[in-house]
């Protein structure tokens, strides 16, 4: 009798041990987020591999939805163990109108470095060279080694095209460390600044939109217009369905590969949607710094902390931006935001 007593005690206060156990993980650790895992800025190698991605659409579709999506403080607090003499190179995702233009100038011209990075008068890009050596690279961006992975590349161009680009800049095969960096801007803002550049003239018509291995169809993925877009209005602009300004930082962020790419008719609508925003977020969380471009100086000052690097000069805000200025109806600014959801 005193043996069964002992018996069900044990069994109760294992079963309450465990209890206990999953409500501290899930308390501690929301949504498996303490699961092993690699490094969540850091990406090694040099080949073209990437994160084993099995199961990861399921997973996506399968999370609750949401009104709104926010990083914990500890997702924000970064602190990587950059090392600009070993073989660690910041790689810079730099998205239209997002302040990317400001910002990567700052890198190659307003960093307290023992090696500064060598800009030319007129020459767009600087050398940015390891100290004590001659050929080798720690920053990947476009004003360093230019748009080597294509104009404006994507995450998942960078992804697969940067470690074989450095091995063929630096003439040699190597494991480095890369750290991927990118600036973000308020959506309706950032879309309103891209369609007045696209009404002036611009068209990024070169950008090649690689995705595993090739480009997308002229059927994947048609033009809006023929040589140019100028003048167009903004209603125009808005109901183009081929329109890559629309939800571009999502879709710039995300593994295009989730979704088959460009080639639209492999998941749906709404499904694609989901899944590319929640494969912007894990990428946006493990990238080691991303800026806002309405907080200037809390964006240096995260970078200085991240890095453990200065800038000399400070950085400045400035508020008064073409979208600012861009007169536009309530109805215009409805179309505007569902149209850039990110």
């Amino acid at each position: 009798m005193a043996e069964k007593q002992w018996l069900k005690a044990s069994v109760g206060a294992l079963l309450g041990l465990m209890v206990f156990g999953l409500m501290t993980y899930q308390y501690l650790c929301p949504g498996n987020s303490c699961v092993s895992r690699p490094d969540r800025y850091v990406t090694y190698g040099g080949g073209n591999s990437r994160p084993d991605y099995a199961g990861a659409v399921d997973r996506l579709l399968q999370e609750p939805r949401r009104k709104k999506y926010t990083f914990r403080p500890s997702t924000l607090d970064r602190d990587v163990d950059f090392n600009i003499s070993e073989n660690d190179v910041i790689v810079f995702l730099h998205m239209q109108k997002t302040g990317g233009t400001t910002f990567g100038r700052h890198l190659v011209k307003n960093m307290d470095l023992e090696r500064p990075c060598q800009c030319r008068r007129g020459q767009k890009r600087c050398q940015c060279l390891r100290p004590g050596t001659d050929r080798d690279i720690w920053l990947f961006s476009r004003f360093s080694t230019g748009w080597s992975c294509g104009l404006h590349a994507d995450w998942t161009e960078l992804k697969d095209c940067v470690p074989d680009m450095m091995d063929k800049k630096e003439k040699q095969p190597k494991k480095r460390r890369y750290f991927y960096i990118t600036m973000l801007r308020e959506p309706v803002a950032r879309y309103l600044s891209e369609w007045r550049h696209v009404q002036r003239g611009a068209t990024w018509k070169t950008s090649r939109h690689m995705c595993d291995g090739k480009m997308p169809s002229e059927k994947e993925l048609p033009s809006c217009f023929d040589e140019n877009w100028v003048g167009v209005g903004l209603d125009e602009f808005t109901d183009c369905p081929w329109n890559l300004a629309n939800n571009r930082q999502t879709r710039m962020l995300a593994d295009l590969s989730l979704v088959g790419c460009y080639n639209t008719s492999r998941v749906n609508q709404e499904q694609r949607n989901r899944i590319l925003l929640g494969s912007a977020k894990t990428n946006l969380r493990r990238m080691a710094f991303f800026g806002l471009t309405e907080f200037q100086k809390k964006s240096q000052y995260m970078f200085e902390r991240t890095f453990k690097l200065k800038f000399i000069e400070s950085f400045e805000q400035v508020n008064g931006t073409t979208a600012g200025r861009t007169p536009i109806s309530g109805n215009q600014k409805k179309k505007s935001r569902g149209a850039e959801r990110s």
